[in-house]
């Protein structure tokens, strides 16, 4: 176990605590409150054990070697790989598929070689959305965007469009979680002479037990965590074992992300939505907020998924814009270029009128 520590502090100011011989109770030199040493041994074992339950909670792993299998040899036969001479991006593909455009740059790409050495997942989520509704979504994620440039409207077309299957690994996790608040009340006393406003201090414990089910993690370098976030949820009920049939007439991304170099963003999905459970517990208090926690793992496995996504492509002014939607929702993401000059005239034309027509125009030009 990692070495812990603790220090003696003043539970009223945070200054250093001292013991000074000859003396029943413990002074702080800083503002003179007194404690009874018992009171003192009982505060401090209590920070004792909640150091060395975060220190366990550190040492805890993902248990990572059983996430996917070894594709047999048909399979592996069965599917090819190829590297965008372009933009460096590794894809996998059905043997039936000669040549294709890279979906991250849109440039074309010969398929030279045969796959091997990925493991084969556990599980796949379906398309249901089709390629005709992807290229519908993008029609109306443009509307009503008042400074998108009028040839990017009138002139745009979808350069290209792919289906793909993005890598996922999906953490299930059964964790124990502490954490410590410092709460506060005010009372506030009105007197002749002054108002008085005391303040009672709490230090508030809290701790449970959690079950975290497909936390998703995109296992895919390539693919825009940023984006692939915004497209969640997925429906994992919806998944089924995982077949190459699946991938007939779509493209897979291999994962370059391994499930053990993904555990720190898994972690810290499961710190973060334990320490807000823990937190919508702390009631009854005017204030509080938390000053440690710590969450162990008492279970913890992963396993490797499939998940739809389609990708199209436009281009203006020779720059490519790229968008995404969720297969299975039809959820969409992305990003549009705006005119300058109309930003500039929306903003003079805001100088000359009133603030709540300015607040009615920013809610139009918004959408």
């Amino acid at each position: 176990m990692a070495d812990t520590s603790v220090s003696y502090k003043c539970p009223n100011c945070s200054a250093p605590l001292s013991f000074l011989p000859g003396n029943d109770k413990v002074t702080c030199e800083y503002c003179g409150t007194e404690f009874e040493v018992k009171t003192i041994e009982e505060m401090f074992s209590r920070q004792e054990e909640r150091a060395a339950q975060e220190a366990e909670a550190k040492e805890a792993k993902w248990d990572t070697e059983h996430a996917g299998s070894e594709f047999t040899e048909d399979e592996s036969a069965y599917l090819k790989t190829f590297t965008c001479s372009s933009c460096g991006a590794e894809l996998v593909c059905d043997e039936n598929t000669i040549a294709t455009e890279c979906c991250y740059c849109g440039n074309p790409t010969m398929i030279p070689s045969r796959f091997k050495g990925m493991l084969k997942p556990d599980y796949v989520i379906p398309f249901k959305k089709t390629k005709e509704e992807a290229v519908e979504a993008l029609k109306k994620f443009y509307e009503g965007r008042k400074l998108l440039p009028d040839a990017f409207t009138a002139n745009n077309r979808v350069e290209d469009i792919q289906p793909m299957y993005v890598p996922f690994w999906l953490f299930d996790s059964e964790v124990t979680a502490s954490a410590v608040f410092k709460a506060e009340n005010d009372l506030v006393i009105d007197t002749p002479d002054a108002i008085v406003t005391e303040t009672s201090v709490y230090d508030v414990e809290r701790i449970g037990t959690m079950k975290f089910e497909r936390i998703p993690v995109d296992g895919s370098e390539k693919m825009d965590d940023a984006y692939m976030e915004s497209i969640e949820p997925f429906d994992y009920s919806e998944m089924v074992p995982f077949t190459t049939a699946y991938l007939t007439g779509y493209l897979a991304d291999k994962y370059d992300v391994s499930a053990e170099a993904s555990v720190p963003r898994a972690d810290k999905r499961v710190e973060h939505s334990a320490a807000g459970v823990l937190d919508e517990t702390v009631t009854g208090y005017m204030r509080h907020q938390m000053e440690s926690c710590a969450v162990r793992k008492d279970v913890g496995s992963v396993k490797y998924a499939l998940v739809p996504v389609w990708i199209l492509t436009t281009r203006y002014n020779n720059q490519p814009y790229t968008f995404m939607m969720n297969g299975q929702t039809g959820k969409f993401i992305g990003s549009l270029p705006w005119d300058k000059g109309k930003a500039t005239k929306y903003q003079a034309l805001a100088t000359l009128i009133p603030l709540p027509i300015i607040y009615f125009i920013a809610k139009f030009l918004i959408g």
